[in-house]
């Protein structure tokens, strides 16, 4: 049996920590909407950037960096919040469904780097997966229908999730060929 090992280079260790750095920046930041219990946060666009800067895999465990970063404690969650009570508050299943996210939408983009249109529908994809999980938890969580939690924690976010996809289709791209010209990744 072959166990495939995959070797990070120094480059590849800096890089990971800047984006979960990004993620942690970007994270906390939050706006409260009086009907959702959920914020509307920034962590999906700094999950987004992440993907398209360093790939599946790179930016995927950046983000789990973040989530562990935040589970232990570190007020790095939506308005500055961490710990495990937060993963098993209503916005857990979307804390979740980001992992999710991360290795839809950077898969996609890996598979086709070039081909911007199919970024979008992957992204899409991957935030659809995101707002299921989220959707399932807070409905267990407030004790309320699926469509009920799909109504307060989905339909509200969509225009704003869609902004961030689109900002990031144009920021990730830009940040990615730096990089990649600065032989960073």
């Amino acid at each position: 049996m072959c166990i495939a090992k995959t070797k990070y280079e120094t480059k590849d260790i800096t890089l990971v920590g800047l984006m979960a750095a990004v993620i942690c920046i970007l994270g906390p930041l939050s706006i409260p909407i009086p009907i959702s219990p959920i914020p509307i946060s920034m962590t999906n666009f700094a999950v987004y950037l992440a993907v398209y800067v360093l790939g599946w895999k790179k930016g995927t465990l950046s983000y789990l960096i973040y989530l562990l970063i935040g589970l232990a404690g570190v007020p790095v969650f939506s308005a500055f919040t961490g710990g495990a009570g937060k993963l098993l508050g209503p916005t857990g299943g979307y804390l979740i469904g980001f992992i999710f996210m991360a290795l839809i939408s950077g898969i996609v983009i890996d598979t086709w780097r070039e081909k911007r249109y199919i970024h979008f529908l992957g992204m899409a994809a991957g935030t659809v997966i995101c707002y299921l999980f989220g959707s399932v938890w807070l409905s267990f969580q407030a004790g309320i229908t699926f469509w009920e939690a799909a109504g307060l924690g989905v339909l509200p976010y969509i225009p704003g999730d869609l902004a961030k996809i689109v900002i990031s289709m144009i920021i990730g791209p830009k940040i990615y060929r730096r990089l990649r010209n600065g032989m960073l990744i």
